[in-house]
């Protein structure tokens, strides 16, 4: 049975759909990646630069899962920052802070580099725009503006008042914001699947259609399917939020949260232009928030409303459209071609999930909503473990993660009770 991706702008913009076959018999290779989304794939063009024989093992298609259901914003955010400096106070050989600022900025120079080498039409462009929905949040901008310069990023920031914004944006509900320019912008499936090709073109084996039913540990660990098998030196656990595979290990420690997503009819130049004149992607500055940019062909893409129950929303469309008509009221009534759904990988302290399952066998997970540039970060660190050079993750794969027990609902309903009240700190902010 073949899988079906879901009715998004991006399955309707790809450059060229994938046809893989689906794993057939017995393949030996010296890496089997189980997941075809971005950490997988990005994975996989480390390995293959590297020299290494290189098997994708994906359920569904290449980019099936959060990988092209995104914002397709490329930010320096680290979510779990803090938590995260705090735990490499204690274990990382050097200044945890400069360690955990380069991370910021990382994945954008592996992406620019990767899409010029491999050739790869997705759309990149630079230029984003973190807004402040409260007079309070600009203290917090400020911090930031005032940290870049401080590390020699001075050229790529500028901080704008209220007044500045009109400039930037034609909505009425900012108080300021912090422009950045090295942040970036793009067609998240079509990277994803730009990136398949090059590892494709390298050698790499890449199957479709082909969910994993099991993970044989040992010497030479493997990877089996309805129809086939693949043996290899090493496994990399790829999945995030949508596998079910090593729950006696990973069960309760990382949780799907729904993103939803949404595409206008185009707008048209004029309407594009006056909304968005310096076509940034832009986020604002609440713990739920909300995110937007144009499409190549002058959309609106608007994203936020997470649903960390772990369930779908019944309408995104809805459901956002009052914050889109908030935001800008000039798009009042406007129509709405493609709303869609995905399942992000949401970990209680926001730090991603790198480890071992058994010797040869390694998982790597769990983003919170910021996939697109730390999976490619993770991408580098998990090719350079599984090849012998383990430093940055084992840094990672001795981070202290929380565990929830009792099961995956549990699990989900007490992050909604969390989300719940960040919210509401929020609103008395």
């Amino acid at each position: 049975m073949t899988s079906q991706r879901c009715n998004s702008y991006y399955t309707a913009s790809i450059n060229q759909e994938t046809d893989y076959p689906q794993l057939d018999g017995e393949v030996r290779v010296d890496v089997a990646i189980i997941g075809g989304g971005f950490t997988g794939v990005a994975t996989a063009v480390e390995l293959c630069e590297k020299g290494l024989k290189v098997a994708i093992i994906e359920a569904n298609k290449i980019g099936w899962g959060a990988t092209g259901r995104n914002g397709g914003q490329v930010t320096g955010s680290l979510s779990g920052d803090q938590a995260m400096t705090k735990q490499l106070r204690k274990t990382w050989d050097g200044d945890a802070e400069e360690f955990v600022w380069n991370m910021r900025w990382r994945g954008h120079d592996i992406i620019k580099k990767r899409v010029e080498k491999y050739g790869i039409q997705c759309d990149l462009k630079h230029g984003h725009l973190q807004a402040a929905y409260k007079p309070s949040h600009m203290a917090e901008l400020e911090a930031m503006h005032e940290e870049a310069h401080r590390r020699g990023m001075g050229d790529d920031v500028k901080l704008l008042s209220k007044a500045d914004m009109p400039d930037y944006l034609e909505s009425p509900i900012y108080h300021g914001g912090l422009l950045n320019t090295r942040n970036m912008h793009l067609h998240s499936l079509n990277l994803c699947i730009g990136e398949a090709r090059a590892a494709e073109s390298m050698g790499a084996l890449i199957f479709e259609n082909s969910p994993v039913e099991d993970i044989i540990h040992g010497d030479t660990p493997a990877v089996v399917t309805a129809k086939g098998r693949v043996t290899a030196n090493s496994v990399l656990l790829a999945g995030n939020a949508y596998h079910k595979l090593a729950r006696k290990k990973l069960m309760g420690t990382i949780f799907p949260a729904s993103l939803g997503n949404l595409v206008t009819k185009p707008l048209g130049d004029e309407v594009a232009n006056a909304i968005n004149p310096k076509d940034l992607a832009v986020y604002d500055c609440r713990f739920v928030l909300d995110y937007y940019r144009l499409t190549a062909d002058k959309r609106l893409m608007f994203g936020g409303g997470t649903n960390y129950s772990g369930r779908d929303s019944k309408s995104v469309a809805n459901e956002l459209r009052p914050a889109i008509e908030k935001t800008f009221p000039r798009l009042k009534g406007v129509e709405i071609e493609y709303e869609w759904t995905g399942m992000a990988g949401i970990v209680i302290n926001r730090i991603p999930q790198l480890g071992k399952l058994s010797d040869h066998v390694f998982y790597c997970q769990g983003y919170s909503g910021h996939g697109v540039a730390t999976t490619h970060i993770m991408g580098e660190i998990m090719a350079n473990a599984i090849t012998g050079s383990l430093t940055e993750f084992d840094a990672f794969a001795k981070m202290k993660h929380i565990r929830i027990p009792l099961n995956e609902w549990f699990g989900n309903q007490a992050l909604a009770a969390g989300m719940w009240y960040y919210k509401m700190l929020e609103k008395l902010r």
